[in-house]
């Protein structure tokens, strides 16, 4: 685990900005608070290498200007983003990723998990050549799947619920729960932040 990695919270709700707080510093990373996107783009040019964690709905600048303006620029810092969103905001999350998050993580979530992206996000830092073995083997995994279970893939990294899939290519919800179950199997993803992630980086999610 990680004793010296920096982690940077951009959240407006203060409990929130409090909990992670206390929880990652008790996992042994760095943190510093931010209750703004601004605040912290101000103090960007200043701060050292580490992990960002950013709420996506917040007042003023949101999680996603944040993210398009830590990336864009000649003087842009590439630093790993991880985005928190509720029930509700998938398809930002996948807004966010198409920009450059590293993952999204669903509210509640577990506090190991958000330990172990963070500490991923900065072992990535160092070498870009895996993330080319990954993207051909989540192309892979794309191939293994039927064409139906490819339409329903689309449909869930979309945030569409299963009945408006069924809706949508006329079969029943019951059978999407089932093509749902192969695609999260072939794709060996354990959540939908996971096949999302990997839909992204086998290129089926375009701009």
């Amino acid at each position: 685990m990680s004793s010296n990695g920096r982690v940077y919270v951009v959240d407006d709700d203060a409990a929130m900005r409090d909990s992670l707080d206390f929880l990652l510093g008790s996992a042994g990373f760095s943190v510093r608070l931010f209750d703004s996107a601004q605040l912290f783009l101000n103090e960007l040019p200043g701060l050292a290498f580490g992990c960002v964690v950013t709420d996506v709905r917040m007042p003023g600048i949101d999680g996603i200007e944040l993210l398009r303006q830590v990336n864009a620029g000649p003087d842009a810092r590439k630093l790993p983003v991880i985005v928190m969103t509720g029930h509700g905001d998938v398809p930002l999350a996948v807004e966010a990723m198409k920009l450059g998050a590293l993952d999204f993580l669903e509210k509640p979530f577990e506090d190991q998990r958000l330990i172990g992206m963070i500490e991923t996000a900065l072992s990535q830092n160092e070498s870009g050549e895996k993330g080319d073995a990954v993207a051909a083997e989540m192309a892979t995994r794309v191939a293994s799947l039927t064409g139906r279970e490819r339409q329903v893939m689309q449909g869930l990294v979309a945030g569409q619920s299963n009945k408006v899939i069924a809706r949508e290519y006329d079969i029943s919800p019951r059978t999407v729960e089932v093509y749902r179950a192969n695609v999260m199997t072939k794709m060996q993803a354990g959540n939908l932040s996971e096949l999302v992630r990997f839909a992204i980086k086998a290129g089926v999610l375009k701009d």
